[in-house]
C-alpha cells in the first residue's frame, strides 16, 4: 500500500510516470526503505495507466460490494414488528454505551496524568 501511495503522491506532484527512483525518494523521505520487488510491481501494473481513470475503476468495483448490516424490508406485520424491536433494542444499547462513556471520560478527567511514572519524557 506505501507503493502505491508514494505512486500516487508523484503522481499528484506531477510526474505522469514515475521511476523506482521517484518512489524511493518519497518512501526514503520518511524514512521507509523500499523493496525492489514490491517497487517493480507497482510500476509494471501502474505504468502507462491513467490514474484518474483506474481510481475510478477501483470506485465501481467498490460501489458493487456490500458494506455494513443488511437491511430487511419485509412486507408482512411479523416482520415489520421485529424491525422496529430490534431498532429499538440497538437505539437503547447505543444509549446505554454513551452514558457509561461518558462515566468513563469523567473518571478519566479526574485522574492526575503523569510522565514520571513511565520513566521518560516526551522531549528527552
Amino acid at each position: 500500500m506505501r507503493y502505491v501511495a508514494a505512486y500516487l503522491l508523484a503522481v499528484l506532484g506531477g510526474n505522469e510516470n514515475p521511476s523506482a527512483d521517484n518512489i524511493k525518494k518519497i518512501l526514503g523521505s520518511v524514512g521507509i526503505e523500499a523493496d525492489m520487488a514490491c517497487l517493480k510491481k507497482v510500476i509494471s501494473e501502474l505504468s502507462g495507466k491513467n490514474i484518474n481513470d483506474l481510481i475510478a475503476e477501483g470506485r465501481q468495483k467498490m460501489s458493487a460490494m456490500p458494506a455494513g448490516a443488511a437491511v430487511f424490508s419485509g412486507t408482512s406485520a411479523v416482520s415489520t414488528s421485529s424491525s422496529a424491536a430490534a431498532a429499538a433494542a440497538a437505539a437503547a444499547g447505543t444509549e446505554a454505551a454513551s452514558e457509561e462513556k461518558k462515566v468513563e471520560a469523567k473518571k478519566e478527567e479526574s485522574e492526575p496524568e503523569s510522565d514520571e511514572d513511565m520513566g521518560f519524557g516526551l522531549f528527552d
